[in-house]
C-alpha cells in the first residue's frame, strides 16, 4: 500500500503529516500530487470530504520550498481562490500545519471583517495566499496586492464560485496574473459553464476524477421523511434527543429560518447555534469553534458554510429545507462521513416540495429510501411511491376503460331536479300528476297576452283652459296658466 512517504515530498512535510497520524494518502491526493510536483496542470473533480487540500497544498509546499525565491513586498507566489470565509480558513489551518517547519509565510483574506490586519499581513509579502475573491479584488484595486510573482493559481470549489456569482472576479484576477504559471482547478461537479471556464484557462491538464459527478459518499445513510411543514420542528426535536445523533448540522434554506430553528431548538434546552451570512465572521468562527470542540451539539447553517466546515465528527446532518439546487444536497451531506466514518443524513420533505426531491434524486441518480417510522409520518401527504427502484413518486396515471370513452371533467352529466313539498302542494291543487322526470320545454306553448298599455300622458286629452287675461294692479297682464 502507498504512503505519503513514497510520494517524494519533502521530509519536514512528512513530519508534519506523521503528527496528525496522515500514513496513507486518499485516491485523489495519491493521483494529484505527482503530475503538481511535476508541474503539470490540473483538473481535479472530486467531493468535498475527499482530501483534495492536501492534493494541492502538499506540493505546492514542497515546489515552493524547493525553489527558494524571496518575495518581494506585496507579491504573492501562490494563490488560493476560495468560495466562502470558512473554507477559506479550513485550508489555511491545514496549510498551517503542514508547514510548521518550513520557512514559508501565509496568509488568508476574506469579506466580513475589518481588513486592517490582512493588509499589514500582506506588506511584507506571502509565499501563499488563500482568498475569496471579492476581499481580494478590493484590496487589489487599492494596491495592497500585486501579481507579478504568481507561479501557482488555485481555483478550489470552481462551482461553487460560479453559482455564488464571482466570475467576473475571477476572470478579472486570471487577467492580472502571469501567463505562465501552474493551475489547479478543482470542482465537484462539471456544468458547462465551469467545462468552458476550465478550457480557457488550463494548459494540457492532468484530469483526475476519483467519483463520477454528483454522486454522493456511499458511507453516509440517507433517507427522506415525508411531514407537513408545521410538524417539522417537533420532528426534528425528537431526532436530536436519540443517542446517536452526537453532532449535527441542520440546513436551512433561508436565514431567517435558520434562526427560528435555533430558537425553537435552544428553548427545548438542546445546545445549537447558527450561522450564516448576517452573522458577523468573529461570531461564525466562535460557533464553529465551540461545534467542533462539542461544546454545542446543533449547528444550525445555511448553504454559505455547506462547503466550510471540515469536521470529522458529524454524526448527522439534517436538511430541514430540501435546496433549491440539486448539486447543493451532495456538498451538504458531504459534512458526514469524513475521514472514513460513517454518517446519515435525512431530508426533510414538505409535500409541496416533492418536486426538489425528485431533481435531487435525478442528480445523484439514486432514489432516496422513505422512513416513516417517525410519529408525524401519518400526518403528512407522502407520495404513494416510497421504496428505492420504483421509478417515480408522481402518483399512477388514471388509466380509461377502452370500451367507454372518457368524459371530461368539466362536462359532467346533468343533475336531476330535485322536486320538493312546495312542487308537490302546487302540483295538488293543479290536478297534474308529477313525473319523476322533469317536462321538456314545449316551443309552441303560446305565452298568455300582455295586458293592454296604459294610454301615456301625451295621448290623454288635457282640459281645455282659460286663457282670458286677468286684470291686476300695474297693470300686468299674466296668463291664467302661468304661475309666478
Amino acid at each position: 500500500m502507498t504512503s505519503f512517504s513514497n510520494l517524494n515530498l519533502n521530509p519536514k512535510i512528512l513530519a508534519a503529516l506523521e503528527k496528525k497520524g496522515y500514513i496513507t494518502p486518499t485516491p485523489i491526493q495519491l493521483q494529484a500530487i505527482p503530475s503538481v510536483l511535476d508541474g503539470r496542470d490540473l483538473l481535479g473533480i472530486a467531493q468535498t470530504g475527499t482530501g483534495k487540500t492536501a492534493a494541492f497544498s502538499l506540493p505546492i509546499l514542497h515546489n515552493l520550498a524547493k525553489s527558494g525565491i524571496s518575495v518581494k513586498s506585496g507579491c504573492v507566489r501562490a494563490l488560493i481562490l476560495s468560495p466562502t470565509r470558512e473554507l477559506a480558513s479550513q485550508i489555511s489551518e491545514n496549510i498551517d500545519a503542514y508547514s510548521k517547519d518550513l520557512n514559508l509565510r501565509h496568509a488568508v483574506i476574506y469579506g466580513g471583517v475589518s481588513d486592517r490586519a490582512q493588509i499589514t499581513s500582506l506588506q511584507r509579502g506571502v509565499d501563499i495566499l488563500i482568498a475569496t475573491p471579492g476581499r481580494l479584488m478590493d484590496l487589489a484595486s487599492q494596491g495592497y496586492i500585486r501579481f507579478m510573482q504568481v507561479e501557482v493559481l488555485v481555483l478550489d470549489e470552481a462551482d461553487r464560485m460560479l453559482d455564488m456569482g464571482f466570475i467576473n472576479d475571477i476572470n478579472k484576477i486570471i487577467a492580472k496574473i502571469p501567463q505562465k504559471r501552474q493551475t489547479l482547478f478543482f470542482s465537484a461537479t462539471m456544468p458547462t459553464a465551469i467545462t468552458t471556464l476550465s478550457k480557457s484557462i488550463l494548459t494540457d491538464p492532468v484530469r483526475v476524477e476519483v467519483t463520477p459527478q454528483s454522486t454522493t459518499v456511499e458511507r453516509i445513510d440517507q433517507k427522506v421523511m415525508f411531514v407537513e411543514k408545521r410538524d417539522k420542528l417537533a420532528l426534528l426535536r425528537n431526532i436530536l434527543r436519540q443517542e446517536d445523533a452526537t453532532s449535527v448540522i441542520v440546513f436551512s434554506k433561508t436565514k431567517h429560518g435558520a434562526d427560528d430553528v435555533e430558537e425553537f431548538l435552544d428553548r427545548n434546552r438542546i445546545s445549537v447555534a447558527a450561522i450564516h451570512g448576517d452573522k458577523d465572521q468573529d461570531q461564525r468562527e466562535k460557533s464553529l469553534n465551540r461545534f467542533r470542540e462539542g461544546k454545542i451539539k446543533v449547528l444550525v447553517a445555511t448553504d454559505v458554510a455547506a462547503r466550510g466546515i471540515d469536521i470529522p465528527a458529524i454524526s448527522h446532518v439534517i436538511n430541514y429545507d430540501i435546496p433549491s439546487d440539486p448539486e447543493s444536497y451532495v456538498h451538504r451531506i458531504g459534512r458526514t462521513a469524513r475521514a472514513g466514518r460513517q454518517g446519515v443524513a435525512i431530508s426533510f420533505c414538505d409535500p409541496h416540495d416533492d418536486t426538489l426531491l425528485l431533481a435531487v434524486e435525478k442528480a445523484i441518480n439514486f432514489k432516496i429510501p422513505v422512513d416513516d417510522s417517525h410519529a408525524f409520518a401519518s400526518k403528512s401527504r407522502a407520495p404513494a411511491a416510497k421504496h428505492v427502484g420504483e421509478k417515480s413518486r408522481a402518483k399512477p396515471a388514471v388509466k380509461f376503460d377502452e370500451k367507454k370513452p372518457p368524459h371530461k371533467e368539466n362536462h359532467a352529466a346533468p343533475k336531476k331536479k330535485k322536486v320538493g313539498i312546495l312542487d308537490l302542494i302546487l302540483n295538488f291543487f293543479k290536478g297534474e300528476k308529477l313525473s319523476k322526470k322533469p317536462e321538456a320545454k314545449n316551443p309552441e306553448r303560446k305565452h298568455p297576452p300582455r295586458p293592454e298599455k296604459r294610454e301615456s300622458n301625451r295621448e290623454r286629452p288635457r282640459p281645455k283652459r282659460n286663457n282670458k287675461p286677468i286684470e291686476r294692479t300695474g297693470g300686468m297682464k299674466l296668463s291664467s296658466g302661468n304661475k309666478r
